[in-house]
């Protein structure tokens, strides 16, 4: 399950961009791994948060920096 992405300036000038993603206890470790390492080469994803509820859902957070373009003429 995707969330739609969120963004959240943290210091000066730099803007993140998040999503969050769930993984129900069906999924093996190596399972969660191999996708969330896939979103990182092909995304540009890094890991901000990893929560294992007690159900054994595992709540991901992911973020990347947004980079704007800075007109120069």
């Amino acid at each position: 399950m995707i969330r739609p992405g969120m963004m959240r300036g943290l210091g000066r000038g730099v803007e993140w961009e998040f999503d969050q993603v769930t993984f129900d206890r069906g999924f093996s470790r190596n399972q969660v791994t191999r996708l969330l390492v896939e979103r990182a080469e092909h995304g540009g994803w890094e890991l901000d948060r990893l929560q294992i509820g007690a159900d054994g859902k595992r709540r991901v957070v992911l973020r990347r920096k947004i980079i704007r373009a800075v007109r120069t003429a």
